[in-house]
């Protein structure tokens, strides 16, 4: 089976949120249609809670985008974005979720960071996302949603990592840093990842 996997597709992630991606609601028209020539569609909410060691708030003299180590691990501070129950974390209204099967929640543990749809920053604690997918049959998986370089990269690192044929579909995603997603598509193909825009997914499920 196929699955696709719907990556922080979030408010605060959309222009005028705390973490806009640009043009980040520019990929919900396409995700909606692709979501069709799936049999099972799985997404992820960032979900932060108040005070989390990632946001620049939480360090004094500290700016959002300033570089750290946290606890071993490299860390980009954030401004606060996606805190729990807050309508930044919301998924985004124009995007369709009566066929999203399951939603996997990450970054909720104060004192790391998740970009992953698998695990936390230090793989340190599994989301129990690949034996879900495990358990439904999935073997392949196609991934989308924001932000390219982040969050759609480092889930497709971890699912190839667990086995899964992973493709990223490029114009469902928007990035950061275009010199950080050219850098992480060339990443993901040297690791045997596919890249794919959405009519090329379509005119092969035709």
């Amino acid at each position: 089976m196929k699955a696709l996997l719907l990556i922080d597709i979030q408010n605060d992630f959309l222009p005028g949120g705390r973490l806009a991606v640009p043009e980040g609601d520019a990929i919900i028209p396409l995700v909606n249609d692709l979501q069709e020539r799936f049999e099972l569609v799985v997404a992820t909410q960032d979900w932060h809670p108040t005070g989390h060691e990632s946001f620049a708030s939480s360090h004094a003299g500290r700016q959002p985008f300033d570089q750290i180590d946290l606890h071993g691990l490299p860390q980009v501070l954030w401004p606060d974005h996606c805190t729990q129950a807050g309508a930044g974390a919301e998924l985004a209204p124009a995007l369709r979720t009566e066929r999203i099967e399951a939603i996997f929640r990450k970054g909720t543990s104060v004192d790391i960071d998740s970009y992953s749809a698998f695990f936390d920053n230090g793989h340190r604690k599994s989301t129990g996302l690949a034996d879900y997918l495990r358990g439904r049959g999935v073997r392949e998986v196609f991934v989308a949603g924001l932000a390219a370089d982040y969050c759609v990269y480092y889930s497709a690192l971890d699912a190839l990592g667990a086995g899964f044929a992973t493709t990223v579909i490029t114009d469902a995603t928007r990035a950061i840093s275009a010199e950080g997603w050219a850098a992480a598509q060339e990443d993901l193909q040297a690791r045997g990842g596919q890249l794919q825009t959405g009519a090329e997914l379509f005119a092969a499920s035709a």
